[in-house]
């Protein structure tokens, strides 16, 4: 548990002030949701049970930190302060100059860390790798200092050229409003990142024209197979990661059975651990978490994110713990009247070797049956090898009328398929996905702007939540399907089938008639034959496209292709 909070300077008591010299106090000012997160008070009171002879803790008051001078801010040997919004950095800074305690994160480079800029200027100066960048700024009037060119599939920033896709961040670290660009060749838009909401952390958008307002800065997109690694390091000589869904790809959180975001363990490569610890020592932040994106064999830090913990980890509480607890007693401890042992306990665990936390690479030991330990060697694995022409299918349920309008108009109902392979029919059903996809989209935006009338909690705000994530399902699955007739044009072959349901047998079961549309692209190398699954005839030297089939079936019994 932590103490209470000490009163103002010279308004101790005789107890209270003859009794700062038993205990190092590590104060931590912060805003209260930050300094009384799980996290925290995990890290703190495994502190205080590890070195409960010599450290103990107390929380800034939020109303102090806010409303008083910082020379009634209570005092304390060692500090843990960090930014978040509302929290007014500069008043902390004053504090440490006037009282100059031991700080953890250094408080004048957290400024760095809200200017993006700064940021890469900064990993540019250390030789990290992050990704290549061009800053446009604008000025309140938005008038723009630098030079902007739009093009359909790539812009220019000051001479630079961006290819689609590319990356377009606020300047400012606390906008988490980010934007993927697509290009044409793949239906173009854009993907909106934004803060995590209920189950959301992105959503697609069909604009494909860049800002016009605010100050940004370009990256080159850096696909790194669709996860985030988060790196938390703890001083130069350890870092825990974990890797997430990258929130670019569908904008679902996923969730585990207690509401935290699904994260995995990651084992980071011994380039990785030397990055953590230049990126601690570079931004002066003992406590700093940033992003990592792995991609073509390097790894790329694409942002820096300061002061953070990981949400569950008790291994990690234990680390850190051990590791903040050495570091302010060794450096605390020969001026203060504190006397230590050599070898500090903490609990029934020893703490972790100060020049040894990871750094190295350690060999990977498991345990058999008889009891010994073997060493892993290596791993072997058989991969067999496919020498055939892949398949690109596109399997669409629809329940959309105009699918059977389009099946009656072919006789579809004579032979219970159709095939369809002239221009004018398959424009007509790349009409019909633009139509619906239209549709979808509209239906989107009157949902987006349902649940800003609602709070984030309520059944209304989880049905809404429900039917958005099924519009944002339909929004891709059609702007995929309208891109493909798009892309390759005419050169394909339909196919829709009929099948008939429980309800056409039976006319006292009412089910809801249901399509199923099957595409099937493939581009065939010259002289090879092509054949398809449907048992279809394939042309030489052509790209083929099948769609096939449509059928009409109960909701029970799905019949796939």
């Amino acid at each position: 548990m932590s103490i209470p909070c000490p009163p103002p300077p010279g308004e101790e008591t005789a107890d209270q002030s003859g009794s700062q010299g038993k205990k190092i106090r590590i104060g931590i000012c912060a805003m209260n949701r930050k300094a009384t997160s799980k996290p925290m008070r995990a890290i703190m009171s495994k502190i205080v049970d590890y070195y409960k002879d010599w450290l103990d803790y107390f929380i800034f008051p939020e109303s102090v930190i806010l409303h008083e001078p910082v020379d009634r801010w209570p005092l304390c040997d060692c500090l843990i302060s960090f930014h978040s919004t509302d929290f007014p950095l500069h008043k902390a800074i004053e504090y440490v100059k006037l009282r100059k305690p031991y700080v953890i994160n250094d408080l004048k480079r957290q400024y760095d860390l809200l200017d993006r800029r700064k940021v890469f200027r900064t990993l540019a100066k250390e030789g990290i790798e992050h990704p290549r960048h061009g800053v446009l700024m604008r000025s309140d009037s938005n008038e723009e200092d630098g030079v902007l060119v739009e093009h359909n599939d790539h812009i220019e920033v000051n001479g630079m050229v961006f290819n689609k896709p590319f990356v377009e961040k606020p300047v400012s670290a606390e906008d988490h409003n980010i934007y993927i660009y697509y290009p044409s060749s793949v239906g173009g838009g854009s993907q909106r990142l934004f803060r995590k909401i209920n189950n959301r952390s992105s959503w697609y958008s069909p604009v494909s024209e860049v800002r016009k307002d605010g100050s940004y800065i370009y990256e080159d997109f850096i696909p790194a197979d669709g996860t985030d690694v988060k790196v938390y390091a703890v001083g130069p000589y350890y870092a825990h990661a974990e890797a997430r869904k990258a929130p670019g790809l569908d904008g679902k959180v996923e969730r585990d059975a207690d509401g935290k975001e699904v994260r995995y363990p990651v084992i980071l490569s011994h380039k990785e651990k030397m990055i953590a610890r230049r990126v601690v020592l570079a931004f002066g932040q003992t406590v700093c978490g940033f992003d990592l994106l792995r991609a073509n064999g390097k790894s790329y830090v694409c942002d820096v994110n300061g002061f953070s913990f990981v949400k569950t980890s008790t291994k990690y509480y234990e680390d850190t713990a051990k590791i903040l607890g050495n570091t302010i007693m060794r450096r605390l401890a020969t001026t203060m009247s504190v006397r230590i042992p050599y070898q500090m306990p903490v609990g029934e665990q020893e703490a972790p070797p100060l020049l040894d936390l990871g750094l190295g690479e350690d060999p990977p030991f498991v345990s058999t049956p008889s009891g010994k330990l073997m060493e892993l060697r290596c791993v072997l694995a058989v991969i067999r090898h496919g020498d055939r022409t892949p398949k690109q299918k596109m399997k669409v349920i629809v329940h959309d009328e105009r699918f059977f309008a389009l099946f009656k108009k072919y006789d579809g109902f004579k032979k219970n398929e159709i095939k369809m392979k002239r221009p004018n029919q398959l424009m007509e059903v790349l009409e019909l996905a633009r139509e619906i996809l239209a549709e979808h989209i509209t239906m989107r935006n009157t949902l987006l702007a349902s649940m800003e009338d609602f709070e984030d909690t309520g059944d209304e705000c989880a049905r809404l939540e429900h039917e958005l994530e099924q519009v944002e399902e339909g929004i891709k699955r059609w702007d995929q399907m309208r891109a493909v007739l798009e892309m390759y044009d005419m050169h394909q072959r339909e196919c829709i089938e009929y099948e008939e349901s429980a309800s056409d047998i039976d006319n006292s079961k009412e089910c809801p008639p249901k399509h199923r549309l099957v595409m099937e692209c493939r581009l065939d190398s010259a002289g090879e034959e092509s054949h398809s699954s449907e048992g279809s005839e394939s042309e030489e030297g052509s790209t083929e496209t099948v769609w096939g089939a449509v059928e009409r079936y109960s909701p029970v019994a799905i019949q796939t292709a």
